[in-house]
């Protein structure tokens, strides 16, 4: 991958997250991890910046600083929150925590490090296909399929307002994959999630920024 400078990766600690570090550190590549709490895996293969919760400007503000004045040439949002809400029993303190996580959190982050991201640097929001409305036949997890669906508006906001700096966003859903988030009942390694994930932000363009991909490749419909 024709890539080189600084690699920000939030919930870094584990799962997709450290999948995505690891594939960026053999790539060559400096790897700043952030999260609440480190892991040893992290600690192998990153520069780790501790104590961010990405839904406080103080968290992010840990962040901020430790990069000081490095420009970021990828930023992944990939912190997040599943809850499992069902009709009946949903608990709405969960709806509010998940849509601080998964929809504010990655605006906030950007927000913050946008005098950081220069023209040609790349930001991909870890999202979810239960983020769709077209695409849900399911129904229930309210709070995660409305926190994730808001993450795809507000992906797609800031690839046309970041799209004149020469900077491309995109929203990308792993594929259900064998994490903690999931019990690890998933059905796709990690390993297998990130470089499929890799592969889709080595192809994201200012052509097809704002584009809502799965990681095989698949465009997911809104």
């Amino acid at each position: 991958m024709s890539m080189s400078g600084i690699v920000v990766i939030t919930g870094a600690n584990r799962g997709i997250g450290l999948e995505l570090a690891r594939w960026y550190a053999r790539e060559g590549l400096s790897v700043v991890g952030a999260c609440r709490q480190t892991s040893p895996e992290l600690a192998e293969v990153a520069e780790v910046v501790e104590g961010v919760d990405v839904t406080t400007d103080v968290g992010v503000q840990r962040l901020v600083d430790a990069l000081g004045e490095r420009t970021v040439t990828l930023l992944i949002n990939n912190a997040g929150l599943l809850k499992d809400e069902q009709l009946g029993t949903v608990d709405y303190d969960a709806m509010r925590a998940q849509m601080e996580i998964n929809a504010y959190a990655p605006l906030r982050v950007t927000e913050a490090l946008l005098p950081r991201l220069a023209a040609g640097s790349k930001v991909a929001n870890i999202t979810s296909r239960m983020g769709s409305i077209e695409d849900n036949d399911a129904g229930g997890r309210y709070g995660y399929r409305a926190s994730k669906a808001a993450l795809n508006a507000i992906g797609k906001s800031l690839a046309m307002d970041l799209k004149p700096r020469g900077i491309a966003v995109a929203q990308l859903h792993p594929g259900y994959v064998k994490t903690r988030m999931v019990n690890f009942g998933g059905l796709i390694e990690p390993e297998v999630a990130a470089r499929g994930l890799a592969e889709r932000i080595a192809a994201l363009t200012l052509e097809n920024t704002g584009s809502f991909w799965h990681s095989n490749g698949e465009r997911l419909p809104w």
